[in-house]
């Protein structure tokens, strides 16, 4: 008897699964624009979620629906099988922790972190004892009597998150949590809130325009655009096969090559770009008839860079000249300008140092780009 498969990281792939947030239908217009458009949405029990977007998709007013600081203008919001669509925000199993923070300057840690449980009637003696369990949490209690100004950044973020976790919501919803910090301590904070969110098992909702805090987070990610999901799924999903230009170019940088389907077979197609000498040959089938117009979207750690043809076949390679050159310590950066298309972009891992300290590839050589053929992925929109 074959073993049922195991979705207990994976929910969203278990049909017998049922959402814990469940968004149908959601729209919210303000006079004549529209900020959310008819969008549907199913969140699991215990997911790190990402609403990725630029400013002005929707993402932050579509947290604000979920935490019922406005109310949809079409559309349905259950949260836990609750309809919670018209429930005002303080009868909502969610809390809310905001990009400023909003801590009280004139309270210690300690009394901003338990202001939520006085405000509810919440015993003294239970108070205590779970303010002090969420400093542990966050490792603060060493700072509880401080005022918010005698802290650091990341520990003023700590705070916040510790604030908005002690009142145990089934939710929390975060808009943008960690851009206030510097990067070298928001990459440090991002795993900080990934373990405490595991631990705890609280469900997050975490709004960022920041694509790499997104593809790190979270479970799975919606990008958005102009009120619209444009593409939901795990960050490799997203990043390995986006399913238009928009996403591509998004998540990471990509390069565009627009061409024509010249053949389609069962296991590869072929697909010729401006350039005559320029073929693509994906080694998967594609349903796409011959003559299409697509677009081949190549990530730029997925391209070889040699000064010697790297083959005999002229498929998966390109001819170009070195235009610019961006050493970044552990990698350097290649723009190669190749004729009839725009530059390309190539990330090459810097693994051998040169002893005469010359870069092995200067500016203004002629260099042969190459990449697999899996590595193209072709898009019709």
């Amino acid at each position: 008897m074959a073993q049922a498969p195991d979705y207990s990281d994976r929910p969203w792939l278990d049909p017998e699964a049922e959402p814990f947030i469940r968004v149908q239908s959601v729209s919210k217009h303000f006079g004549d624009f529209t900020a959310v458009d008819s969008v549907d949405l199913e969140i699991y029990k215990g997911e790190l979620f990402c609403l990725l977007g630029g400013s002005g998709c929707g993402k932050s007013t579509l947290l604000r629906m979920l935490a019922g600081f406005e109310t949809p203008s079409s559309g349905r919001i259950e949260i836990d099988g609750q309809n919670m669509t018209d429930v005002p925000p303080y009868e909502r199993p969610v809390n809310m922790m905001f990009q400023s923070y909003a801590l009280f300057p004139h309270m210690t840690v300690e009394g901003n972190v338990a202001y939520g449980l006085r405000r509810d009637g919440v015993a003294r003696s239970e108070i205590e004892q779970r303010v002090a369990d969420m400093l542990e949490l966050v490792e603060l209690i060493q700072f509880r009597k401080r005022k918010p100004h005698q802290l650091s950044g990341g520990q003023r973020q700590r705070v916040a998150l510790a604030r908005a976790l002690v009142k145990q919501p089934k939710v929390l919803l975060l808009d943008e949590p960690l851009g206030a910090l510097d990067k070298r301590l928001r990459d440090q904070t991002q795993y900080e809130l990934m373990n405490i969110q595991d631990r705890l098992g609280v469900t997050f909702v975490v709004v960022t325009h920041d694509q790499e805090e997104a593809m790190t987070l979270s479970t799975r990610i919606a990008v958005m655009d102009a009120g619209r999901f444009m593409q939901i799924g795990t960050p490799t999903e997203i990043y390995e096969f986006p399913n238009s230009r928009l996403v591509a170019t998004f998540i990471g940088n990509a390069n565009m090559f627009e061409g024509r389907v010249t053949e389609n077979g069962p296991d590869h197609l072929i697909v010729v770009s401006k350039r005559p000498d320029c073929e693509f040959y994906i080694d998967h089938g594609v349903s796409i008839a011959e003559g299409t117009r697509v677009w081949i979207a190549l990530r730029p750690e997925k391209v070889r860079i040699s000064k010697q043809p790297p083959g005999n076949s002229s498929a998966n390679q390109i001819r170009g000249m070195v235009h610019d050159i961006g050493y970044l310590g552990g990698m350097s950066t290649y723009r190669v300008d190749v004729e009839g298309e725009r530059l390309v972009e190539i990330t090459s891992q810097n693994q051998i140092r040169p002893r005469d300290g010359n870069p092995p590839i200067d500016w203004d050589e002629e260099v042969y780009l190459s990449w697999e053929a899996s590595n193209p992925v072709v898009l019709t929109k």
